[in-house]
C-alpha cells in the first residue's frame, strides 16, 4: 500500500543528497532538541489551554479553532522572501506547506463584545481573536529577547525588512515594511 509513497520519498531523499542536503533528525521523545519550533508548540498549547479552560466545544468547533490557529502560526514572517528593497513580502511557514502565503478574508473583531451577546460561531471567533492577541504579543516579545540576548543583534539599516506592530490587524496579518 505504501510502496509508491516509499519509492517517491526515497527518490526525493536521493536527489536532495546528491545536491548536498544533510539530514539531521531529533531523537524520539526529546522535544528539547526542537529549539524554536518546540517553543512555538509550547506557547500555542499554553494559550490554547488558557482560552478554552473548562469550555465544552463540539468536535467541529474545536477543529475550526485548531485550523484558525494553524493559519495564525503558518502566517508568521520568518525572513524576507526577496532581496529586492521594493518588495515587502516575507517567507512564512505557509510557503513551505502550500507554496505561497495564506490568503484570509477579513472579519470584524469580536474581542470586546460581551460574551452573553454572541452566538456559538461568534464566540469561537472571539476565542480566535483572543488567541491572536495574546500569542502574537508573546511571539513578538520573544523575537526581541532572542535577538537582544542570545545573539548579537543586527543593526537596522536602509533596506531592512521590519515587522511593525498594529493591534488593529486581524489574525494572520502581519504589517511589514522596509527601512528607506
Amino acid at each position: 500500500m505504501f510502496t509508491t509513497g516509499s519509492q517517491e520519498l526515497s527518490d526525493i531523499a536521493n536527489a536532495l543528497a546528491s545536491n548536498g542536503t544533510e539530514w539531521r533528525f531529533n531523537p524520539p521523545a526529546a522535544p528539547h532538541f526542537g529549539g524554536k519550533w518546540e517553543a512555538v508548540v509550547k506557547s500555542t498549547k499554553f494559550h490554547l489551554r488558557r482560552l478554552i479552560g473548562e469550555s465544552l466545544l463540539t468536535y467541529e468547533e474545536f477543529l475550526t479553532l485548531l485550523i484558525q490557529i494553524e493559519a495564525i502560526l503558518n502566517s508568521r514572517p520568518l525572513c524576507p522572501l526577496f532581496d529586492d528593497p521594493s518588495d515587502v513580502e516575507a517567507l512564512t511557514p505557509a510557503h513551505f506547506l502550500i507554496g505561497s502565503s495564506l490568503a484570509t478574508l477579513p472579519e470584524p473583531s469580536l474581542e470586546h463584545v460581551p460574551t452573553s451577546r454572541l452566538s456559538r460561531w461568534q464566540s469561537l471567533r472571539q476565542t480566535i481573536d483572543r488567541f491572536w492577541t495574546r500569542w502574537s504579543r508573546e511571539y513578538l516579545q520573544r523575537l526581541q529577547a532572542v535577538s537582544k540576548w542570545k545573539h548579537p543583534s543586527r543593526q537596522i539599516m536602509v533596506g531592512s525588512l521590519v515587522l511593525l506592530i498594529d493591534d488593529r490587524l486581524p489574525p494572520s496579518k502581519w504589517l511589514l515594511g522596509r527601512i528607506i
